[in-house]
């Protein structure tokens, strides 16, 4: 099987499922998503080192989720599909952070070399970070853990998701708003406390019964995962 594993989000069964076909067949793993949020789940759940992105889907705009995969990702592949031939479509979706774009209909093995030198260019500068640490907290992406020291740590899969974006961020205030995007694939919403009450969860958990505390909240700005208090 060749290097790389692809992520297709494409509405039209038939063009999903003929893509997937094909990519099996010369050699790449891949997994199809046939709406725009349910890609993006995929997308935050698991690693994908290219993905194949329609511009038309019908739940979501494909330009507004390849901004959005683009700021969880700034490495991962994005190849846009589109049967948009005008040049201010294109120089969106180059704007939202695809890094090819091919019209529909079009030659497979077209598509293949696109892949291909993508792959190579991207698994090259970009190993994917499997193991995230801070002081004795660490996460293991791979087997969806967490431990702080020796102790595991049982987290639910949105708490999960909102540690790892906090230790990706290490030292770095992040807003609501971008944990909102991030986390929870959303804009940010004043009128709910959700993202206080998680945070509230994962403090429990991971800084409780632990010395020194690692969640930090800047009142007005949002929240830090540092390794000392200032």
């Amino acid at each position: 099987m060749k290097q790389g594993r692809i992520l297709i989000v494409e509405d039209e069964r038939s063009m999903a499922d003929a893509l997937h076909a094909g990519l099996k067949d010369a050699g790449y793993e891949a997994v199809s998503a046939y709406y725009g949020e349910n890609g993006f789940e995929l997308f935050r759940q698991e690693h994908f080192d290219l993905v194949l992105l329609d511009v038309n889907l019908g739940d979501v705009s494909g330009f507004d989720l390849c901004r959005r995969i683009r700021l969880a990702d700034i490495s991962v592949g994005i190849i846009m599909l589109t049967s948009l031939h005008e040049l201010s479509s294109k120089t969106i979706g180059y704007d939202a952070g695809a890094d090819d774009y091919i019209v529909k209909p079009f030659d497979f093995q077209e598509l293949l070399l696109k892949i291909g030198a993508l792959l190579k260019r991207t698994m090259k500068t970009a190993a994917p970070v499997s193991i995230l640490k801070c002081l004795n907290l660490e996460v293991d992406l791979n087997k969806k853990e967490a431990k702080r020291g020796d102790i595991k740590i049982n987290l639910t899969a949105k708490e999960f998701h909102l540690l790892e974006f906090l230790m990706r961020n290490k030292d770095r205030v992040v807003s609501r708003a971008e944990i909102a995007m991030h986390v929870w694939g959303i804009d940010f919403n004043t009128n709910t406390n959700v993202i206080d009450v998680y945070i509230s969860y994962l403090r429990n958990k991971i800084d409780r019964d632990f010395n020194p505390k690692l969640i930090h909240t800047h009142f007005g700005m949002g929240f830090m995962l540092k390794e000392k208090e200032s």
